[in-house]
């Protein structure tokens, strides 16, 4: 487990800059089914193939796809329901040598007034864009990711959210998403190398049931699921926006 040094002081800093607050349809194979009347008693049942994995991901355009890097080997796509809702669906894709294949898909919450293009500070809306998953953390331990983890009471989370509901527990597991940070050390850095009123802190956390200020939340087991998924030797990426605008 790789850990980092964090102070009281940074740990405070970074919280108030912290952007949080708080899929890809296939189709199903087609199969002919053998009539009854021809088909030869005994006979094996005719064969179904799955479904090839598609060479692109769905649902991207081809400028979010040309945004992709080349050494991206996992995809991490959050895809708004639109571009002010605060709802979405993640879904992690894996490149293999014929193409992406597809997880589970997760619901998810963006921030309360959807989407940008251009992230400021207190907007209250998620950046849009392909950004690396470099680093991890959270307030509890470590469940068994490659990603440097570090574990650290700087992520508790208080308060409430835009519905009144509860913070506390949202930062248990993080990933920092490569907006506006300096990857490589902890998701409590507070670097802000676009300057900070370009806002920062915007993470991957665990779901508390509402908007977030600028993340991206899931429930705490697809957290776990992913934070054990991402290998950084597959140069794992998020892709994010409403899918408007993935689809440019």
């Amino acid at each position: 487990m790789i850990r980092y040094r964090t102070h009281a002081a940074l740990l405070a800093a970074s919280l108030a800059l912290t952007g949080c607050g708080g899929t890809a349809a296939s189709s199903a194979p087609t199969t002919t089914a053998t009539p009854a009347s021809s088909a030869s008693p005994g006979a094996p049942a005719p064969r179904t193939s799955a479904p090839a994995a598609p060479r692109e991901i769905p649902g991207l355009g081809p400028r979010t796809r040309a945004a992709v890097p080349a050494a991206a080997r996992q995809a991490v796509v959050v895809t708004g329901r639109g571009r002010d809702s605060p709802l979405s669906t993640v879904v992690l894709y894996r490149r293999t040598g014929t193409g992406w294949s597809a997880g589970p898909a997760w619901p998810a919450h963006n921030a309360l007034r959807g989407w940008t293009d251009h992230h400021v500070l207190g907007d209250l809306r998620t950046p849009i864009g392909v950004f690396g998953l470099s680093d991890a953390g959270g307030r509890l331990r470590d469940p068994g990711t490659r990603l440097p983890y570090d574990r650290s009471s700087g992520f508790t989370a208080r308060g409430t959210g835009f519905r009144g509901e509860p913070l506390a527990g949202s930062f248990d597991y993080v990933i920092a998403i490569d907006y506006n940070r300096r990857p490589g050390t902890s998701p409590l850095d507070w670097t802000r190398p676009l300057g900070s009123g370009r806002g920062g802190g915007i993470w991957l956390h665990v779901d508390h049931g509402g908007p977030t200020q600028g993340c991206v939340s899931i429930a705490e087991q697809h957290m776990k699921e992913l934070l054990r998924a991402l290998d950084p030797a597959l140069h794992p990426v998020v892709v994010m926006g409403d899918h408007a605008s993935l689809a440019r």
